[in-house]
């Protein structure tokens, strides 16, 4: 049992006012008696959003991969700090099923393991299958223990040939993306490169994360074929860093360089095509927890109105995820700001009240 709360402000996008009481969890169009307002209460200027959404992190994935569950808990926890209640972790190798069951835990939707082959990705990170066609036995399987979701590697580094190379044929692909599509799944894919693209798309994909490699062709298919996009754009940040610390490979060094430098005029493109982008940072490994605000503000830098941009990690993000925005009845985490959060990473990291599952943070 929740205490019962009231909050007063404006919503998005559209700005007008709005009311929200909040009583066993649960959010209430109607009034509650005796409710105490935690927000709003001189004054209606403030803005109530649902709880904002990071739709690409890693819960559970350290440097080396698997960390331990209180470490786990501490990066969750620093997500929540930031307004991000809804979370879609693009694989991990620590279990966290048992978050589920901590009020004070984002909720998270989950991929399940990295699917990958031998020695093509980061080490630690992914379940790796030494046949390609195993690959659909796997997903089904992954399909099944998730939340909705399952997660490939597209392209790595391949040291025979050293540079980015697809990891996968396209009827492996196409069988792969069936299995999930059978098990309630949907199947989202790492891409850095153009080669892995087309046949991801037109297996049948329905995510592309990060998407430097997009081209013209790409995008008409990914427009064709309803494929999202979650471009990580602050983990791309990381590009030439990572360049320059593979002296053995100059072709792939060139390669990931080239992507850097290219990557807002080709996310730019896709968003002018109409491909659905969302707010993902990609947190995990190489980039902190808690900065969907920075991802948010790189959104507005390949075009997006700071309206869309919000709504990328906020509305459109949850009804993408067929997760609910502000509704009556609707599990009651809010994030609450004094002054506009489209204003820039300053306000938008540092919610004024964060309110998960109707328990005030």
């Amino acid at each position: 049992m929740t205490a019962r709360l009231h909050v007063r402000g404006r919503g998005l996008p559209d700005g007008e006012p709005v009311d929200w009481w909040i009583v066993d969890g649960r959010l209430s169009a109607e009034p509650v008696a005796d409710a105490e307002t935690v927000f709003g209460a001189d004054t209606d200027d403030g803005w109530v959003l649902p709880g904002l959404v990071d739709a690409h992190c890693h819960v559970g994935l350290g440097a080396h991969g698997e960390i331990p569950l209180d470490e786990a808990a501490t990066q969750a926890e620093t997500d929540r700090d930031a307004g991000a209640l809804l979370l879609r972790d693009a694989g991990s190798p620590t279990d966290t099923r048992s978050f589920d069951d901590r009020a004070d835990l984002p909720r998270i939707i989950r991929a399940g393991r990295h699917l990958a082959r031998p020695k093509r990705y980061s080490r630690g990170f992914a379940a790796e299958l030494e046949d390609p066609w195993q690959l659909p036995d796997a997903v089904a399987q992954q399909a099944r223990w998730g939340d909705g979701w399952v997660k490939l590697v597209g392209d790595w580094i391949d040291r025979d040939t050293g540079d980015l190379a697809p990891l996968w044929p396209d009827d492996v692909l196409e069988a792969a993306i069936d299995a999930a599509h059978a098990n309630g799944a949907r199947v989202t894919a790492h891409v850095f490169s153009e080669d892995a693209l087309p046949g991801l798309i037109t297996a049948g994909i329905d995510c592309i994360e990060h998407g430097t490699g997009l081209t013209e062709d790409t995008i008409d298919l990914m427009v064709e074929h309803g494929t999202a996009l979650v471009p990580t754009l602050i983990n791309i940040e990381n590009f030439p860093g990572i360049a320059d610390g593979a002296d053995r490979f100059p072709a792939y060094q060139k390669h990931m360089r080239a992507l850097y430098e290219s990557c807002p005029a080709r996310i730019g493109a896709a968003r002018e095509a109409g491909v659905p982008i969302f707010a993902g940072t990609d947190a995990g490994s190489a980039v902190a927890h808690g900065r969907i605000a920075d991802e948010v503000e790189a959104l507005k830098g390949i075009g997006m109105t700071p309206t869309e941009a919000l709504g990328a990690a906020c509305w459109d993000a949850r009804e993408w995820l067929r997760r609910p925005a502000l509704r009556h009845g609707a599990s009651a985490d809010l994030v609450c700001f004094a002054d506009d959060p489209r204003s820039g990473p300053e306000v938008l990291a540092h919610p004024t009240v964060v309110i998960l599952r109707g328990i005030v943070h």
